[in-house]
């Protein structure tokens, strides 16, 4: 079970909530409290779903309801199959692509995925097109202008600037690294 909690965008607001799980008896219940969702390993009672919402109201946070848990869901799975399958690749900006598919209003979408999520789905969308982009230069059967095309960059120079951007290394010295960690592992 998932439950998305708005407002909490911060380290501090994670702690909150993880003390108020542990108040409530469910901290063998939590998998996981990440920024704007705690994953449960099952379902929890409607009383303590109840006394965890008034709790978190009390410091500023508010849990989303069922529909709008729903929509984030939709959202980031829409995202991640798009960017996964890059034959699908929209024609359109992602956020008219995301719109039609979802039927809801961008701005809305948008609105509630960055009160969640701590960061907005243009971020979002870098992060898993980066992710892809490890992958592919991972396995190196493609070369960077190659990937480039396939993640539907704009340029190579495009790719690299938010490669470099997300993960603090450039595409070509990401590739380096991986030879460099196969030759010490064939020695091993």
């Amino acid at each position: 079970m998932k439950l998305y909690i708005k407002y909490m965008v911060s380290n501090r607001c994670k702690a909150l909530v993880q003390q108020e799980l542990i108040r409530l008896g469910l901290q063998a219940e939590y998998v996981v409290v990440d920024l704007g969702v705690v994953e449960l390993h099952k379902e929890i009672t409607d009383l303590q779903l109840e006394q965890l919402k008034e709790n978190l109201s009390k410091t500023g946070l508010e849990m989303l309801d069922d529909s709008k848990r729903q929509l984030i869901e939709k959202i980031k799975k829409l995202i991640t199959d798009l960017i996964r399958s890059s034959e699908e690749q929209p024609k359109v900006n992602y956020s008219v692509y995301i719109s039609e598919k979802l039927g809801y209003n961008y701005n809305y979408l948008a609105s509630i995925f960055s009160e969640v999520k701590g960061i907005t789905i243009q971020q979002f969308i870098i992060i898993h097109k980066i992710e892809k982009a490890k992958e592919l230069l991972f396995y190196d059967e493609l070369s960077l202008t190659a990937i480039a095309d396939q993640l539907h960059y704009s340029s190579v120079s495009h790719l690299s600037s938010q490669f470099k951007k997300v993960t603090g290394i450039s595409p070509s010295f990401y590739r380096h690294l991986k030879e460099k960690h196969e030759g010490v592992l064939e020695n091993l």
